[in-house]
Order: structure tokens, then C-alpha cells, then sequence
């Protein structure tokens, strides 16, 4: 794994994590930070160990607010045929990413931050999370990040955070109430939350995990008949003979698993 300036990387049980780190700048994104992501994302793509990755931001007062806007010129015309999304570098899908992504969204959330977490399996958020998307605002139209939130929200919600731009916030709790975050915890425990959930994620069989993963991001994106159709290929895709051996082995012995109601 290369270093990197702008994020920060351990790994450790099968589950890397993988920090943001700008907090100067509450996590913004700069022309660097997004050629790390991409490698840093192709680079966990190739590591077998890793199996669960950890999203996170340094400190508590945002995971990210998007694109550093210090390196938009001031007299930029937006030509639709030069236009270089950095959606294709930011997020784990883009770069073909099957292991599943956690977010642990601390603080602030908000525009290009969606093109991480709408790529993102599921999220945890602290309790002073926020989410908001400033481009209206500040005279942008909002495109490219709320489409990729497009399918974590309800409509509605999606639309009024687009239009209110950065007169309203949706906090952690109604974050939780309509679907977009599994789970509001401490600030404090966010990252023993996140660590935890992966941890169990990574001691689980790889290919089976990867190819679910898969197999459900197909049938978010495709029709239903269509991504049924496609089962068989994703059933042989992460089943292997010898996982499931060892999971008849684990069924068989009465092995007791300590779950917990969430």
C-alpha cells in the first residue's frame, strides 16, 4: 500500500480503515485527495487480506464537504464536453470495489461527500451528524450527488434537501428514521461501532460475502426479473465447496452465535 498524504490507512482483522484526512478543510477533497482514493480503492480491490473497509473522516466536525473549492477558479465556464465527473475516482463501486464499504459518518456531510456514501454499503452515523447539499445555494445544480443518493432515500427527502440547499440539515436521527443510516451512536463509540460490524463482516467467507454484495447492487441498479435472472451466476460466482463445508461444519458442532438486537 503506498503512502498517502491525504488519507490515512491501517489495517488490521481482515478490515482496513480508512481515514480522510483534510481536517483543516473539514475533509474536503482536492485533485490529491481524489487520485489517493482511486488507488487507494484499487490498491484494497487486489489486497486479499482486507475483507471489510472502514470509511471514516479525521476529527469530529465533518466526514467531508465535498470538492475543495480553493482550487475552482473563480472564472470557471462549465463545458459538458470537457467535464470530468470525479464520481469515477471517489467511490468504491466506480473502481469495481466488491468488498463491502462501511461509512462512519462523523459531523458534516454534505455535496461531493455523496459521491463516497451513495457508493457506500450501508452507513453509522455519530449522533451530531448532519447531511445537506449546498450546490442550489451557491448556484450550482445538484446532479451527479443526489442521484447516487437517489436510491438510500425517499424521494421527498432527497428532493428537499437539494432545493434547501444550505438552509436546512437532516440530522442523524431522521437520517436513521427514513433508511439513510442503519444505526446513530456516540461520537465517541462511532469507530468501535463501524470496527466491530466489519470485523464480523471480515471473519465471514470472502467470496461469499463479495459476490452478495454484488449480487444486491445488481438488482438496485437492474429490474427485479432481470437481477433474478442473473442469481445463478452470482450463486456460482461466491459459493464454494469448501465454505460450504466449513459452514455445515459450524451448524453441525452447536456453536452458539452471540448476536445482538439492534
Amino acid at each position: 500500500m503506498a503512502e498517502y498524504e491525504t488519507l490515512l490507512y491501517e489495517e488490521d482483522a481482515g478490515v482496513a480503515v480508512v481515514t480522510l484526512n483534510r481536517p483543516d478543510v473539514h475533509n474536503a477533497f482536492n485533485a490529491q485527495m481524489r487520485a489517493e482514493l482511486r488507488d487507494m480503492w484499487d490498491s484494497v480491490r487486489e489486497n486479499d487480506s482486507v475483507r471489510c473497509v472502514v470509511l471514516t473522516g479525521a476529527g469530529d466536525k465533518a466526514f467531508c464537504t465535498g470538492i475543495d473549492r480553493s482550487e475552482i477558479p473563480d472564472d470557471v465556464e462549465f463545458d459538458p464536453l470537457k467535464f470530468d465527473d470525479p464520481g469515477g475516482d471517489l467511490g468504491p463501486k466506480s473502481r469495481s470495489l466488491w468488498k463491502p464499504v462501511i461509512a462512519a459518518v462523523n459531523g458534516i456531510a454534505c455535496g461531493g461527500a455523496f459521491y463516497m456514501l451513495g457508493e457506500c454499503d450501508f452507513m453509522i452515523a455519530a449522533d451530531n451528524a448532519t447531511f445537506f447539499d449546498p450546490h442550489v445555494t451557491y448556484g450550482m445544480t445538484a446532479v451527479y450527488e443526489p442521484i447516487l443518493m437517489s436510491p438510500l432515500m425517499p424521494f421527498g427527502e432527497l428532493m428537499r434537501m437539494a432545493l434547501l440547499g444550505v438552509h436546512e440539515r437532516v440530522s442523524a436521527q431522521r437520517a436513521y428514521e427514513i433508511g439513510l443510516v442503519s444505526e446513530v451512536v456516540p461520537g465517541a463509540e462511532l469507530l468501535k461501532a463501524a470496527r466491530s460490524v466489519a470485523e464480523i463482516i471480515a471473519s465471514q467467507p470472502a467470496r461469499a460475502v463479495q459476490s452478495t454484495v454484488r449480487a444486491l447492487w445488481t438488482a438496485r441498479d437492474m429490474s427485479l426479473r432481470h437481477a433474478l435472472e442473473m442469481g445463478g451466476e452470482f450463486l456460482a460466482l461466491g459459493t464454494r465447496a469448501e465454505d460450504l463445508r466449513e459452514g455445515q461444519e459450524t451448524f453441525a458442532s452447536g456453536q452458539r452465535i452471540e448476536w445482538r438486537l439492534r
